[in-house]
């Protein structure tokens, strides 16, 4: 599988110290040359500009050589828009890191897989790399938005699979 990211989950995840994760579910990301520029905007926070100047070895940075402007990813940031772009270049085995909803509509337009922050929290959360509960407290301490719906459900499904884990197994 090749993993694309957007800036957000990166940040997100850089911000609530669990950005190894990455490294631990998916061996390496590729980000294309816009996300590392919005990861080195004047108004990042901080621990993700600090982050994003020593980049680690599972990161790869790539070129786009083509960018969509369709009208429904001309509304997107260069980042997001680039992101897609290179899931496109790069196959259908991509999987792609975004968190913006309209770039998720997008992408699964153009039928890229795409998970965000929470899905990525998630799948470590399964392979015990991560306790979900302590990220999302994390998480709330940014200005990350989700719905309180969707949070609740993937608290709740979270408490069931350390549930379910705890059983004794026959």
């Amino acid at each position: 599988m090749i993993v694309i990211a957007d800036t957000s989950p990166l940040n997100y995840l850089v911000l609530i110290g669990e950005i190894e994760i990455l490294s631990r579910l998916y061996q390496s990301v590729i980000i294309p040359e816009e996300v590392l520029k919005e990861l080195q905007s004047p108004a990042t926070p901080v621990s993700v500009l600090d982050w994003s100047r020593e980049l680690p070895s599972w990161l790869k940075v790539k070129s786009v050589k083509t960018i969509d402007t369709e009208s429904d990813v001309a509304v997107l940031g260069s980042g997001e828009r680039a992101a897609i772009a290179l899931a496109l270049e790069l196959g259908e085995n991509a999987l792609l890191l975004m968190d913006e909803a309209k770039g998720r509509r997008a992408a699964k337009h153009r039928n890229i897989s795409v998970i965000g922050t929470l899905g990525v929290l998630d799948a470590a959360a399964e392979q015990g790399l991560v306790d979900m509960a302590a990220a999302v407290k994390q998480l709330r301490q940014t200005n990350f938005h989700v719905a309180p719906r969707l949070l609740g459900r993937l608290l709740d499904q979270d408490i069931e699979r350390k549930r379910r884990q705890s059983l004794p197994k026959n």
